[in-house]
């Protein structure tokens, strides 16, 4: 059925359609104020914050260190499995081994409660390095084989074991239901589509939490470079590391490390320009 332009009856139905408009859009608004409460609620109540004793930073934390050593024992067989198991070559693991314990004994890393252990990874193809909770620190034989001298091993290691001191990942896990929660507001808001919410909540949630990881990874090239200083390695070996990175992204596939990481000539830059010159290490370029 049509009604003339301009007849009272199309005008009812215009002011019809645009009420009902207008009511969906603010209920939806509402859902998401809703849930975003909620998700800042939650937050806070299953979280508590405290000073980190290592950075002097606060954090809101809902894990003990005790929680962390034990999730990172619990995944460390499965991440060696998933890696190809230990490289065989024994001296090459001794090496890893004495690195990371260098590391760890000379630094404020020796006064953690963290259990730190080095592994090096059979791996020859994937490119990466990673820490869980509590110290456990591994090493692909990709990334070792590239590795020119042992104070650019120490960068990566002291790297890692930044993220430990720092509880980067206690801090993602805490904040992981407030992304959440985040996406699914602003997917909530902007469309009554279920499919579009979820995808709108995925993307918002990887924006956010992408930021948030590329954050941790500046300050724990921070953490490492003062590791290697206190412990007798050159940090400005950390450099070298960066540009090995660089290098392998450049040569056709991007290492696994650099899926959530900045981009290598950021953190050369940042390295050169505030981390080692806050250290009194002199760097030329």
């Amino acid at each position: 059925m049509s009604y003339p332009d301009g007849s009272p009856r199309r005008q009812a139905f215009g002011n019809a359609m645009r009420g009902r408009s207008r009511s969906g859009c603010t209920t939806r608004i509402v859902f998401a104020l809703l849930i975003l409460s909620f998700a800042v609620a939650k937050y806070y109540m299953s979280t508590h914050e405290e000073v980190n004793p290592y950075t002097g930073e606060k954090q809101r934390i809902s894990l003990s260190p005790e929680q962390e050593i034990a999730l990172g024992l619990q995944a460390e067989a499965q991440m060696e499995q998933q890696y190809g198991g230990l490289h065989p070559s024994a001296e090459a693991r001794a090496k890893v081994d004495e690195v990371g314990g260098r590391l760890v004994r000379s630094t404020i890393a020796a006064r953690s409660p963290y259990r730190f252990k080095f592994h090096l990874l059979r791996d020859e193809e994937t490119i990466n390095a990673f820490a869980l909770p509590g110290g456990q620190i591994f090493i692909t034989a990709a990334l070792f084989k590239l590795l020119r001298n042992e104070d650019e091993l120490a960068g990566v290691l002291g790297h890692e074991i930044g993220h430990v001191l720092a509880r980067h990942s206690a801090e993602q896990m805490a904040s992981q239901g407030l992304f959440a929660g985040i996406g699914m507001a602003v997917g909530t808001a902007i469309s009554d589509d279920a499919g579009a919410n979820q995808r709108v909540a995925g993307m918002v949630n990887h924006v956010i939490s992408t930021k948030y990881g590329r954050g941790d990874e500046f300050h724990s090239d921070e953490i490492g470079a003062k590791l290697m200083l206190d412990s007798g390695y050159d940090p400005r070996a950390m450099i070298g590391v960066m540009e090995i990175l660089r290098d392998a992204a450049g040569s056709g596939g991007q290492p696994e490390i650099l899926s959530t990481h900045p981009f290598p000539e950021n953190r050369i830059e940042r390295l050169k320009r505030e981390v080692l010159p806050a250290l009194g290490v002199e760097v030329t370029e």
